[in-house]
């Protein structure tokens, strides 16, 4: 891999600064990164955790957005909001342009980004935005299981009404495309939307008016897919049966919730469907304990390993 990979910093009020710089001191960044943020709030940060940084080992695109009297730790802020999406930005361009590899992002507040841009509602959208894609789906993996989805920051009556068998088919088909730089055939198990997946009708009729035929579409295509399948069990037979490679849910809390109990310190969020690699640590900003040295830095870890992955399998 020639160029590095982006490391966005995140909100500079939680804790995403904090584990890049304890994980670099560790030595845990590796020699192929780029950090994206600014310079003036790492330094204090350092200086806060009483952290022996060489800078000169350290590479940093400053944006030069925020100053050490900026730093307010713990603190919805609009300054640090806005600044934390203007690193993502530019690193997404930077990756379209090749100048970095790909870019691995830190957590984002969506409530202190609102404050300049009421429109945002996530990285995996506005990264899709700037890269003007539409079909794009959030993939939580801790390796051996990847779990995507029909839909993510929506309400959940929102959510029911984007079950339909286009969506279902095409988060199918990103799934596979993913999976299939690394295996040969993933097994893939649709999730229904309703509990026991409709029961045949009995809870409702998403299951038989778009899961299903978005699972046939599919099937017929080749795929190894199979389903729907209730969610409650699911799970448990991919795990601790062996029988899938894949979960493809419904809605953001179907996945998400079985997933932070399975890997909430390993787990990598990945977006799928971008003309670049874009993974990311699998939590948020934690305002509780930013900046005190409790927060853990294995998902960075993580997800730094998962994107060399797909770089070099791209």
């Amino acid at each position: 891999m020639n160029a590095p990979l982006a490391i966005t910093m995140g909100d500079a009020s939680g804790v995403g600064p904090e584990i890049l710089l304890r994980t670099f001191c560790e030595g845990g960044l590796g020699d192929d990164v780029i950090v994206y943020g600014d310079a003036a709030i790492l330094h204090h940060g350092a200086r806060m955790l009483g952290l022996n940084v060489d800078w000169d080992q350290l590479p940093i695109v400053d944006l030069g957005l925020l100053a050490a009297t900026d730093h307010r730790p713990g603190r919805i802020d609009e300054a640090t909001g806005a600044a934390a999406r203007a690193y993502v930005e530019r690193a997404t361009l930077d990756a379209l342009a090749g100048k970095v590899a790909g870019l691995v992002t830190m957590p984002m507040n969506k409530e202190a980004t609102q404050l300049s841009d009421p429109t945002f509602v996530g990285h995996t959208e506005f990264v899709a935005q700037i890269c003007g894609v539409e079909k794009v789906t959030m993939m939580l993996t801790n390796g051996p299981l990847a779990v995507t989805h029909v839909s993510t920051h929506v309400s959940l009556a929102e959510a029911i009404n984007r079950v339909r068998a286009d969506r279902v088919l095409d988060v199918v088909h990103l799934t596979v495309d993913t999976l299939r730089r690394f295996m040969p055939g993933p097994r893939i198990a649709v999730c229904g939307l309703n509990p026991h997946a409709g029961e045949n009708g009995m809870f409702g009729t998403e299951e038989a008016e778009h899961i299903v035929p978005a699972i046939e579409a599919a099937v017929a295509e080749g795929i190894d897919c199979t389903g729907p399948h209730p969610a409650d069990t699911v799970f448990y037979q991919a795990l601790h049966r062996g029988r899938f490679d894949a979960i493809v849910c419904m809605y953001h809390d179907q996945g998400h919730g079985p997933m932070k109990l399975i890997a909430f310190d390993t787990g990598v969020n990945v977006t799928l469907g971008l003309p670049i690699v874009r993974t990311s640590v699998d939590h948020g900003t934690a305002y509780d304990i930013a900046w005190t040295g409790r927060a853990f830095t294995d998902s960075l870890h993580h997800a730094l390993a998962y994107a060399r992955k797909l770089v070099a399998k791209g």
